[in-house]
């Protein structure tokens, strides 16, 4: 942070470690097989996660707060081969919110969703946008 002050620089992390961004990042992009599914202030993020998998991304940290031995959350299912992607959203079939018909058929669109703290966020999520599904054409790819 004092290089970045001092020299005007940014610095791009990328990284799996949620405390690491918390720490050092002010916006952060979370990336889902290779795609944005939201960016938004680290502030926001943490305090208001809106794509289901930030959302569970988020559940998954282990916390001092919880019970002794309380088992960790995790995310069902496997991430899909890059070369084999799903058809629709990339998240759509380890989602506990997909919308069957939408959610595997078409592709979501980063769209801005009001920040509460005033900040420019961005959201690919058909819970979110649900005209997109409408304005947009079929997925098109591999099936699943």
């Amino acid at each position: 942070r004092r290089l970045q002050a001092e020299r005007g620089m940014a610095v791009m992390l990328i990284t799996h470690n949620l405390g690491v961004i918390a720490e050092m990042a002010d916006d952060v992009a979370v990336m889902y097989l290779g795609r944005v599914v939201e960016h938004a202030s680290v502030r926001e993020l943490f305090r208001s996660p809106q794509h289901p998998y930030t959302q569970a991304l988020l559940r998954s940290i282990p916390s001092l707060h919880n019970p002794p031995r309380q088992p960790l959350s995790t995310i069902e299912g496997t991430v899909p081969h890059p070369l084999n992607r799903p058809t629709g959203c990339p998240f759509h079939p380890r989602c506990d919110l997909a919308i069957a018909g939408i959610c595997d058929t078409h592709d979501p669109i980063l769209q801005p969703v009001g920040g509460t703290d005033g900040s420019d966020r961005l959201v690919s999520c058909f819970l979110h946008h649900p005209h997109q599904a409408v304005e947009t054409t079929p997925a098109s790819g591999v099936q699943r």
